[in-house]
């Protein structure tokens, strides 16, 4: 049984449909969603702003974890990652959001909506919650961050 938790999530204006999609499919799996925005039909919003009201949540202990959506999750990534605390990784792939988990323990997922198909994105949600991080040598490492 997979484990259940607060997920905060939030997009920039080229990520809401998918956005929308991803809390579907988390709450279908019986997680918690954190909504930090934006809405379908936003014209223009400006990611930092929204990366940092999710990241907050999971620093803070708020959510167990973020997933956040922009074109690319390139810049989305880059903002959650100057928050102490966060490991945040822009995933491409089933496996690289398990690596993500197991050997960074990253809390953080970033997804590019212009650049995954849903399907291919809610496959990659559903690999990062249900990976645990390893520890052992990969603990060792992730003490070398600071």
């Amino acid at each position: 049984m997979t484990r259940k938790f607060t997920i905060a999530v939030g997009s920039d204006h080229a990520g809401p449909l998918l956005k929308a999609e991803l809390m579907v499919f988390l709450e279908s799996e019986g997680h918690a969603v954190l909504d930090l925005g934006c809405p379908v039909g936003t014209e223009r919003v400006d990611y930092p702003l929204i990366a940092k009201a999710a990241v907050e949540k999971v620093a803070s202990g708020e959510a167990s974890f973020g997933i956040l959506v922009c074109g690319t999750g390139i810049g989305m990534a880059m903002v959650a990652n100057k928050t102490p605390g966060i490991r945040a990784a822009n995933c491409h792939t089933e496996f690289s959001a398990r690596m993500a988990r197991a050997h960074n323990d990253c809390n953080v997922l970033a997804l590019g909506a212009r650049v995954l198909g849903p399907s291919l994105a809610l496959a990659i949600a559903k690999a990062f919650l249900e990976t645990g991080f390893e520890g052992g040598r990969h603990a060792e490492r992730l003490a070398l961050f600071s």
